[in-house]
This record gives structure tokens, C-alpha cells and sequence, in this order.
């Protein structure tokens, strides 16, 4: 394989000629997440309450058994036979580092990353390593592994120390293979708590992610000097005017576009809020994004990380969901933008290939699917189903507390949104947890091993629909 670079603005090979990174993200794998796996809370509290339950030695059998059927040999192949060239794979640090031995390096997880890297070369398949969940938070969500809403990464030197220096041992392990297509080095930054999404108050602090972002391009460059480094925006990555000027050789800026045509309910196209979608407000909405601008107003490659359509609705509207995704990568593939859709493999939420609803383990938490969803649990997630009484409860208090403070200045989707984060998805997620634990608790390793093969390829149902989307754009000419 070629080691890939930036030229003229554009990613190419070794020759010089153009390459389009088209593919998937894994979630799930190394960087677990609720609605993906199908558990409640925080990956790092579920297992310290999986180990309580079943012991040290069972529990780490039983995550072991969840990563080996979660990515497989014959899943890079599906990928690979999907028209993909390149795979975006999730990872938290805690794979890589214990928290308490910080700088000191686990073999285990590099070795389970070599072996995808491997995996990914023999089919000529590029790997994008991304930091999802970094060293102290850098953002309030439960997908960067975090279930208290605080971003110490920001503030505190140390997280910020080890996280460049474990960028420093990746590019030390890594720096002569080609196969590794560029290191995305965080995901989603959020880096103004405590507003955070989805307040109008939100301001990112510029600041801190540019020096962040020079310091370890820098650390980076020291080792592995002509790799390609993947910078996101600010505000999970839809913010970039205040981002540096491009800064040294070999970045390429990467945007997440996700958007309410193929995320949303209705009709596509068609009215969905109070918007009329439809492939022109799909351009549109492309070309207003902050990420698509920088890139266009620096002539740097852009890369759309994630996106994806969600099945959120009835099933009379997954035609018009499939449509609206196949809209959006058209208008990418026009623009000349990378992409890598969210994600590859879960439970029958947004991705290629899914868990069959009848599997053992779908039986095995089905009582915790249910409280999950009865308690709004993936409050996120869960804000497009049919309302609770759990949810309605939740928008009562919200109104209560906001009626008791008297502060105008309370922004009340912002309030609403993170006290259902702290309640649901902080506080509620761990008591579910020793519930979900026990799902498993008299299970010998052979019957828990057994669960968990619903994970494995095989035993899943690709999302046809969505794949053949995929397909039509992956076989375009780069």
C-alpha cells in the first residue's frame, strides 16, 4: 500500500494520483457506546460493575469475547467487499493506559489494534485511527466514555501530557506502515463546558484547541514526520472559524454532517421541522457548514468523519431516510469530500450491519432494553421515540426548576437536555448497570461466549438498504 499525503489540496498516492477515503466507522469496538452495544451508562462504569458482578477474571473474558465478535477478519472483509478504501476506527485510551499508570503502555491493546491494522492491509484497505475517548474528556457526551458532563481535559495539564505522549508511542509503533492512512487525534471536541451542545450560549475557547492541536501535529511530526493528521472542529466538530490557519504539511480537516433529513422524521423530500428537504437544501446545508468552508478557503482536503441515517422512525419512512443518505453522499461525491459513514455494526440503530433482533444476546437484555427505554435512558437517542411518562416527568422538573430560579437568561432546550443527561443518562444508567451485569451472572464462559457470537458477522443481518447505498458511491471513479 502507499503511504497517502497531501498535495494541491488534495489526498493522493504515492504517484501522485488522486485517492477518495470512502468507508465506515467501527463504534462499538474499541470505544464502546450504549446505544451501539445495547447496555445502559458509560463503558468505563460498566465494567467496574461487570466485574463486581462476575469477577475480574469472567469479566474480562466476557469484554475480550464482545472485541474479538464485535471486529473480525470477515468483517474487514464485508467492508472491503462494500467498495470501501478506507475503515475509521474508534478507540479509547483506557485500551492503551490505565489512569492509574499513567505514560506506561498496555500491550494488549496494541496488539489488538495490530491485528485489525493487519486485517486492513491485506486487503488494501486504509485504517484511520481516531481518539475517541481521550485522557480527562474533551467533550460532556457518553461517547468520548464520559457520565459526569465534565471536560477536564481542558484545563488540566497532566490529561494533556498524556494524551500527546500516547499520540508519540502511536507514531513510534506505526510510523512505517502504510497502511495506517492518518491519525485523527480527537474526536468531537467540546472545549467550553459547561454549555456545551445544544445551548445558544455556547462559545468555543480557541484558543486551547489550537495550541492542543500544535502541540501534538508537532509531537507527532517530530516522530512520524509525512503522515496525515485528521483536525476536527470545535463543537463536535461543526465549528471552525476560529480554528488556525492550516499549519504545517499533510492535514486534511474533518467536519460531522449529520443533519435532520436522514437523522430526522417525515417525509424525504419533504417537510421535516420547519425546513423543506430535499438534494438542493442538501447543498445547501453542505456548503454552509463551517467545516466545508475552511477547507474550501484553504484549498485543504475535507473529510465528513460521520454521518449517517438513523432509524428512528416507522418503518414507511426507512425509503425516505435511505434516500436523504443517498442525497447526502451524492452532494459529498460532487464536492469532492471524503467520508466514512456512522457506523459499521449494532443493534438496529444507524449501521451496515446489524444484530438480528431474535439473537441470544438481544433475549439474554431484553428486560434492560426495555428499562432503557422506558427510562430515557440514551436520552439522546431516545428523544426521537414515542414520549415516556419517564421523559414527560423529566420536562415538568425542568420547567419547575426553571420556574424556581426566575433567570430568564436559562436556556430551556440546554436545561432540559443535560438534566436528562445527568438524571437518565448519569445517574439512572448506574443503578441499570448491576441489572445488566446480572443478565450474565450464572452464565459459565461457554454460555456467555455463546451470547456474545450475536455479535459475530455471521450472525447478523446486513442493513441491505443502506449498504446498497454505499455501494452505488463507493464503485464512482476517485
Amino acid at each position: 500500500m502507499d503511504m497517502l499525503q497531501v498535495k494541491n489540496g488534495k489526498i493522493v498516492d504515492e504517484l501522485g494520483q488522486p485517492v477518495r477515503l470512502r468507508g465506515v466507522c467501527v463504534g462499538g469496538w474499541m470505544n464502546m457506546e450504549h446505544f451501539i452495544n445495547g447496555y445502559p451508562g458509560s463503558e468505563h462504569s460498566l465494567r467496574a460493575a461487570v466485574a463486581q458482578v462476575l469477577g475480574p477474571a469472567r469479566a474480562q473474558f466476557f469484554f475480550d469475547r464482545w472485541l474479538d465478535y464485535m471486529l473480525a477478519e470477515e468483517d474487514i472483509a464485508f467492508i472491503k467487499s462494500c467498495g470501501a478504501t478506507v475503515v475509521r476506527l474508534p478507540l479509547n485510551y483506557r485500551h492503551f493506559e490505565h489512569d492509574d499508570e499513567p505514560f506506561q503502555y498496555l500491550e494488549a491493546g496494541f496488539e489488538r489494534l495490530d491485528r485489525a491494522v493487519g486485517w486492513c492491509a491485506k486487503r488494501g484497505l486504509y485504517a484511520i485511527f481516531d481518539l475517541h475517548s481521550v485522557q480527562g474528556w474533551q467533550n460532556t457526551d457518553w461517547h468520548c466514555d464520559n457520565s459526569s458532563r465534565h471536560t477536564l481535559f481542558w484545563q488540566c495539564r497532566q490529561f494533556q501530557d498524556r494524551f500527546v505522549a500516547l499520540w508519540e508511542e502511536m507514531a513510534h509503533r506505526y510510523k512505517d506502515n502504510p497502511a495506517v492512512a492518518g491519525y485523527n487525534v480527537m474526536n468531537e471536541p467540546i472545549t467550553n463546558a459547561p454549555h456545551g451542545r445544544f445551548s445558544n450560549a455556547y462559545t468555543p475557547n480557541w484558543e486551547a484547541i489550537n495550541r492542543v492541536y500544535r502541540r501534538v501535529v508537532s509531537a507527532i511530526r517530530a516522530i512520524d514526520p509525512d503522515r496525515i493528521i485528521f483536525l476536527e472542529g470545535d463543537y463536535l466538530a461543526r465549528r471552525f472559524e476560529g480554528l488556525d490557519e492550516p499549519f504545517a504539511d499533510n492535514l486534511v480537516y474533518s467536519s460531522h454532517n449529520y443533519n435532520e433529513a436522514a437523522s430526522g422524521r417525515g417525509p424525504y423530500p419533504g417537510w421535516i421541522g420547519d425546513a423543506y428537504w430535499d438534494r438542493q437544501k442538501q447543498v445547501e446545508v453542505f456548503l454552509a457548514h463551517e467545516g466545508t468552508q475552511f477547507a474550501r478557503r484553504h484549498n485543504v482536503p475535507l473529510w465528513v468523519g460521520e454521518f449517517g441515517p438513523v432509524q428512528n422512525g416507522p418503518a414507511e419512512e426507512l425509503p425516505d431516510r435511505m434516500q436523504a443518505f443517498d442525497d447526502q453522499i451524492d452532494v459529498f461525491e460532487e464536492y469532492g469530500a471524503h467520508w466514512t459513514t456512522w457506523t459499521y455494526k449494532d443493534i438496529g440503530r444507524m449501521s451496515w450491519v446489524e444484530v438480528d433482533p431474535e439473537s441470544e444476546y438481544t433475549h439474554v437484555v431484553a428486560p434492560i432494553l426495555e428499562a432503557k427505554r422506558l427510562l430515557d435512558v440514551d436520552f439522546f437517542w431516545s428523544g426521537w421515540e414515542p414520549c415516556t411518562p419517564a421523559r414527560e416527568h423529566l420536562r415538568d422538573l425542568a420547567r419547575y426548576v426553571e420556574e424556581a430560579i426566575g433567570d430568564s437568561e436559562i436556556d430551556p432546550i440546554a436545561n432540559q437536555h443535560y438534566l436528562a443527561q445527568a438524571a437518565m443518562s448519569g445517574y439512572i444508567a448506574s443503578l441499570m448497570q448491576p441489572a445488566y451485569a446480572k443478565r450474565f451472572k450464572d452464565m459459565s464462559e461457554h454460555e456467555i461466549d455463546l451470547v456474545l457470537q450475536s455479535f459475530a458477522l455471521k450472525n447478523c443481518w446486513p442493513n441491505q438498504g443502506l449498504v446498497d447505498v454505499v455501494k452505488k458511491h463507493t464503485a464512482r471513479p476517485a
